[in-house]
């Protein structure tokens, strides 16, 4: 009928924009739904860019996606003034701007139920709910964010027991994918915030209690798993069928316009029979993209179903598997959680409460997480980090730390590794091997130098003759090649060399052991070490 408005009788139109809605409704977001429509090839139909009558099939962008979820005419209401135009004064000049997207009901004109849509206005405005939630602004902090690729498996979930707003995520770490939970209180007004923790270990504690709500499930879960992509196949199995029905329509009616063409016209015939093969292209490329669907369609036998079952009741392996994907596991919290009351039991504990959907509640504390601040390298290591680093590596250094007893913020070993990033941490300067001075040596590379042992060199120190420097206990000597050379360390040991015996000036070297075992009956025994 003339001036109604009708959804096309185009039966591939139909499908694929009401495929748009079906895929929102379980990806749960804008981006996702379009990367499932670019990663599997699937056209859509647009509106011509300047004005032809045709839709044109192509991949869709993001944007398109966008527009027609966020449209209210596919949910059967008009609207019109949702983006006004609003006149401002800029710099002495009136100027006109596009105002903010407004809600339908909010603009000049809303006629609900003005003509039959894909979609029921109460689905509709879920789905906006659903488009409102993934914002990440803190604006929204009311709503469930998407779930993303951060490893905050609780995110959007928490509530804070004691004041009732919900938690944000924060992501920190080398990665930025450690999370951590926060309540803003009223740090924005000055105050502080009223409640934090970091998320590994209440991950891994609420974690737990999924995986005793879900295992017992885990088989009917993995043999929907396969109906879900099997179905994702199917989607995508329908298009095509469409598209090749479209296809061989466009082909035959290619063939009857250069069939039907005067052969002596032969510029006309010849583009006609470019057209006519190009179609055929397109034809052909279609029947292999359908054929590839029915050939890789899963088919599940006998031993796929048990070893499915398998997978089922060792769900929990899968849950702890490194490839199991984060934004899955968030999916899955969110689908049977309704919300968790996080609050502080003691100063050492918190308290949780699980908000499972269909009512039931399940209570626990788990030890509070460390804080970063009791997390910190200690004083007294990042003091002889600094002095060593000057002249050593991170790996003499982490050395030194582990003698002494000195253990990281996490109370774990020093490394190499681990000096390197409270160097950088607290920024100190440093190098990751020792470079060398060849003026200043170490107890064994003085030795070396002088051609005796490393107990007459520190006999020497003991004895205050040869100056020695240490930039912390246990910390490797520093001795200047000059010291060595200079009186009265020369003579000393010019006549240990010569003698076997260390005799320190002005002490009495009776008691002076011998350095060397003489052999009977001579007297000029040489040395050696």
């Amino acid at each position: 009928m003339a001036g109604k408005v009708h959804i096309t009788a185009d039966a591939r139109v139909r499908e694929a924009i009401a495929l748009i809605f079906k895929k929102f409704r379980e990806v749960r977001t804008i981006r996702q739904t379009f990367l499932w429509f670019r990663d599997h090839d699937v056209e859509l139909p647009v509106n011509p860019a300047r004005g032809g009558k045709q839709l044109v099939w192509q991949i869709p962008t993001q944007a398109f996606v966008g527009d027609v979820l966020v449209s209210a005419f596919y949910a059967g209401a008009y609207v019109w003034g949702r983006r006004p135009v609003e006149t401002v004064l800029v710099d002495g000049q009136l100027k006109k701007r596009q105002g903010r997207l407004r809600r339908p009901q909010e603009c000049r004109v809303f006629i609900p139920d003005h003509h039959e849509g894909y979609i029921e206005w109460q689905t509709y405005e879920e789905n906006q709910q659903i488009i409102l939630g993934n914002n990440m602004n803190l604006e929204t902090s009311e709503s469930m964010a998407a779930a993303r690729d951060g490893r905050g498996l609780l995110t959007g979930l928490l509530r804070c027991g004691h004041c009732g707003r919900k938690l944000h995520v924060r992501y920190w770490g080398g990665r930025g994918t450690n999370a951590r939970y926060l309540c803003r209180g009223d740090f924005d007004s000055g105050g502080e915030y009223c409640l934090g923790f970091g998320g590994d270990r209440v991950d891994r504690r609420i974690g737990e209690e999924i995986l005793k709500v879900i295992s017992p499930l885990g088989i009917e879960a993995s043999l929907k798993a396969i109906d879900f992509l099997t179905r994702g196949k199917d989607d995508r199995r329908e298009l095509q069928r469409r598209q090749l029905q479209q296809r061989q329509f466009d082909a035959q009616r290619a063939f009857e316009q250069y069939n039907e063409v005067d052969p002596r016209n032969r510029l006309v015939a010849a583009k006609l029979e470019r057209r006519w093969n190009a179609k055929l292209e397109e034809l052909e490329q279609t029947k292999a993209a359908l054929a590839s669907l029915d050939q890789h369609r899963p088919s599940l036998t006998d031993a796929d179903q048990e070893r499915i079952r398998a997978w089922g009741e060792s769900f929990s392996h899968v849950w702890n598997n490194k490839d199991c994907p984060g934004t899955l596991k968030k999916q899955i919290a969110r689908t049977i959680i309704e919300e968790v009351i996080a609050s502080d039991a003691d100063e050492s504990t918190l308290r949780f409460v699980i908000h499972w959907k269909g009512g039931v509640h399940t209570e626990l504390t788990t030890p509070r997480p460390k804080s970063s601040a009791a997390q910190q390298t200690s004083m007294e290591s990042l003091e002889i980090i600094r002095k060593m680093a000057v002249r050593y590596g991170d790996d003499q250094i982490a050395s030194v730390l582990n003698r002494l007893g000195h253990r990281t913020g996490k109370e774990l070993r020093w490394n190499q590794t681990r000096v390197k990033t409270a160097r950088r941490n607290h920024g100190i300067a440093g190098q990751k091997r020792a470079e060398p001075d060849p003026e200043i040596l170490s107890l064994s590379a003085a030795a070396k130098y002088c051609g005796v042992s490393n107990k007459s060199i520190e006999r020497l120190v003991q004895r205050g003759v040869l100056p020695m420097q240490q930039v912390a206990p246990r910390a490797p000597w520093e001795i200047r090649r000059t010291d060595l050379t200079a009186e009265p360390v020369k003579t000393i040991l010019d006549r240990l060399r010569r003698t076997g015996k260390l005799i320190i000036e002005g002490g009495d070297s009776a008691d002076q052991l011998p350095l060397f075992p003489k052999k009977q009956g001579d007297d000029n025994a040489g040395y050696h070490e």
